[in-house]
């Protein structure tokens, strides 16, 4: 299994690689290049007319090979329609954003992400029969299967949103994630009492094709993730929790993602209730960080160090749970 994982994330690697440059081209001849917010940092102002729709490539690269190499069985539905679902949505979102400069509006946006989350939460819930959810050291704690959907469904649009917010910096989205990737790899090799090989398998893939991607986003980027990316990829990383039933373990494994996002919700919260007053110099939390004068650079990497750190704590505590309950 071990060697199967590694030449899948070997070859997604390859073919990003390979695929990225002409895809870029096509991007720029398309006119699809990433409009930046006048009220944001101004020395992103130089990013403007980078390619975006990156991710789309990602996402077609490991939804290829998976569909090439694996059979397409109950289990692995949820996170393959989740990947293709809401990479659309992202799509569209970049597509507008690059047109006009706006993208699909928040609720709409958010609209379109519930009914992908709930539709996925209750193939889940049907295809495992959830009527549980695992807790670290306590075990399996009964929750009513329609209670379990709207939480399920709930947990893949947070961590959708999560991961958008956090692409921000020429690497940050990428790195983070494939960190998250990992970990959840490694858990659903060693889950008890059954390993999930076809999960680990397309978190393999995932990974390898991130890093592809990341050869072209690290600063300077050549081309970003975008909506298509971001957006697609945090939902699954939810499903991928949801399917080995460590939910509870992802908000450490994504810690990055819970930090960027209640900088954000603090931010707005704050300011609305003060009258004007900021508890950040600029939300999301790496922006707070690059108006404090860190170099991009700088930013990503420690990020990346939380993030690894981040999910050693997460697979440790898996680990250390089952040994317990066992």
């Amino acid at each position: 299994m071990t060697l199967e994982l590694i030449q899948g994330l070997l070859l997604a690697f390859a073919l990003v690689v390979i695929l990225m440059p002409p895809y870029v081209r096509l991007l720029q001849h398309l006119g699809f290049a990433k409009q930046i917010r006048e009220e944001g940092p101004q020395s992103h102002m130089v990013k403007r007319g980078t390619p975006t729709m990156g991710g789309l490539l990602v996402i077609a690269v490991v939804l290829g090979i998976f569909v090439m190499l694996r059979p397409i069985e109950g289990g692995i539905i949820a996170p393959l329609a989740t990947l293709a679902l809401v990479a659309l949505l992202g799509a569209a979102d970049d597509y507008l954003n690059a047109r006009t400069g706006e993208g699909i509006r928040a609720r709409q946006k958010l609209l379109w992400q519930s009914v992908v989350a709930l539709v996925v939460a209750f193939q889940i819930q049907s295809t495992y029969e959830i009527t549980a959810i695992r807790v670290p050291f306590v075990g399996d704690v009964t929750i009513d299967p329609v209670v379990y959907v709207f939480f399920a469904a709930f947990a893949i649009v947070a961590a959708s949103n999560g991961v958008n917010i956090t692409d921000g910096l020429d690497g940050l989205a990428g790195g983070t994630l494939a960190f998250a990737f990992v970990s959840f790899m490694i858990i659903a090799l060693l889950n008890a009492p059954v390993p999930q090989p076809n999960i680990a398998f397309l978190c393999a893939l995932i990974i390898g094709a991130l890093l592809g991607f990341l050869w072209f986003n690290v600063h300077p980027a050549q081309v970003f993730m975008g909506d298509s990316g971001s957006l697609s990829l945090g939902a699954t990383l939810a499903v991928i929790a949801l399917i080995t039933g460590q939910i509870l373990v992802l908000p450490i494994i994504g810690l990055i993602f819970v930090l960027e996002t209640m900088s954000d919700i603090v931010q707005i919260g704050y300011f609305k209730l003060s009258g004007g007053k900021r508890v950040f110099r600029m939300a999301p939390l790496h922006h707070h960080f690059e108006l404090g004068g860190w170099d991009e650079e700088k930013i990503t990497l420690r990020f990346w160090i939380v993030g690894i750190l981040a999910g050693l704590m997460g697979v440790t505590l898996f680990m250390a749970s089952i040994r317990a309950l066992n």
